[in-house]
């Protein structure tokens, strides 16, 4: 595909997602149905569709109706593209500009939120707000997690290189990488592949770093999807058993694989199972939020995340929580985990947990957001009071 073929493929796929379809899911029926489409080709438009969605107000030109074709000038005109020589109508190209579209400008300084959201976040993030928003316009940085089991980061990092992965490391957990060279070759990796490293953001990695995860403990992850912090609690132990659970189990699929590749045993439960084999010693709760951490990963979620779906949310986030107490063990942990930046999911949860709980206490709890680097996350540590 030439570069002028990429936009009008991104463009078309845009007004796809404007007109309410979810944008992986067209990304995808697209990808599967157009096999001309190189790898280079297929990241390419990836990467047209979801810049688009990160600055989808301040890309969109003045006077302009939203559509693929408008965002993708407003975006490459604010980058610098030559947009003549991309918009020159040739064959499977963009049709030329427009005497209009030469001339209309996008707002490099309008919020790149829903309105509800955009005022929540201001209100909550005060005088860093213009800090997350600068950094949820752009690519999330790629951060690998060091299996400790196997390497140090030292060591990780040299093999990394050697398959032509440049990484530095980061200093907000003593297991991150950030990568800054062949992120797209990472798994095909060696380091990837002996399981010296897995993707993990670093805000996870230093939520599960500041965990007191004794040797020998019985550990859950109550809500494991991929199983990435099961993998994470597991490589800052050298023994121990660990279990994961997820409501969904299909979600759990590629654990097995993976934590073998790991060098480590973690035992997939269903809901009965959880009980049967409780009580822990840590029980992780990861549970299902907002994702408003991830949006620079996930725009099209910022777009469709609605208050209402909020509400529906705290109920069960609460749920989750009360359910996970009942399997902790006596002076066991209970941990709750979002990679949300919204206090209703994250400090007012705990607030409400220990209402109602009053044998339970804080031990730990911290709050990360993109202006640390990283991800959003939140994670509080309980323990028995």
């Amino acid at each position: 595909m030439t570069p002028a073929a990429r936009v009008q493929t991104a463009a078309e796929i845009l007004d796809q997602i404007l007109a309410g379809a979810p944008a992986e899911q067209v990304l995808t029926r697209w990808a599967r149905a157009s096999r001309f489409a190189g790898s280079k080709d297929r990241a390419a438009v990836r990467d047209h569709v979801y810049d688009v969605l990160r600055r989808r107000r301040s890309a969109l030109p003045a006077g302009s109706a939203e559509t693929g074709r408008a965002l993708l000038i407003g975006l490459l005109k604010q980058d610098g593209a030559d947009l003549e020589a991309l918009f020159d109508g040739r064959p499977y190209g963009p049709e030329p500009l427009s005497d209009a579209e030469r001339a209309a400008d996008a707002d490099p300084n309008a919020i790149d939120l829903s309105d509800w959201t955009a005022t929540r976040l201001q209100e909550v993030l005060g005088e860093a707000f213009d800090a997350n928003m600068a950094a949820m316009r752009h690519r999330a940085p790629v951060f690998l997690r060091v299996n400790l089991r196997k390497a140090t980061r030292e060591k990780a990092a040299d093999v990394l290189q050697k398959d032509g992965v440049a990484t530095i490391v980061s200093p907000l957990a003593d297991t991150a990488l950030e990568v800054t060279e062949g992120a797209r070759r990472v798994a095909q990796s060696a380091a990837y592949r002996d399981g010296l490293v897995e993707l993990q953001d670093a805000s996870s990695q230093a939520a599960i770093a500041m965990l007191d995860l004794p040797e020998g403990a019985r550990v859950l992850d109550y809500c494991a999807g991929g199983g990435g912090k099961t993998l994470a609690m597991a490589g800052r132990v050298q023994k121990g058993q660990f279990f994961a659970h997820d409501i969904e189990a299909r979600r759990m699929r590629d654990l097995p694989e993976r934590a073998k590749r790991a060098g480590v045993s973690v035992a997939c439960l269903d809901k009965a199972g959880t009980v049967s084999k409780a009580p822990y010693d840590v029980v992780f709760c990861d549970v299902p939020c907002s994702g408003s951490g991830t949006w620079r990963r996930t725009p099209d979620a910022k777009w469709r995340f609605s208050q209402e779906d909020l509400t529906a949310l705290l109920p069960v986030q609460a749920e989750i929580l009360a359910e996970a107490a009942d399997l902790v063990g006596p002076c066991g942990r209970l941990v709750y985990a979002t990679c949300s930046l919204l206090p209703e999911e994250n400090t007012d949860q705990i607030a409400g947990f220990l209402a109602t709980h009053p044998d339970w206490s804080v031990s730990a709890s911290c709050q990360w957001t993109l202006a640390d680097g990283c991800d959003g996350f939140f994670v509080t540590e309980l323990r028995r009071a």
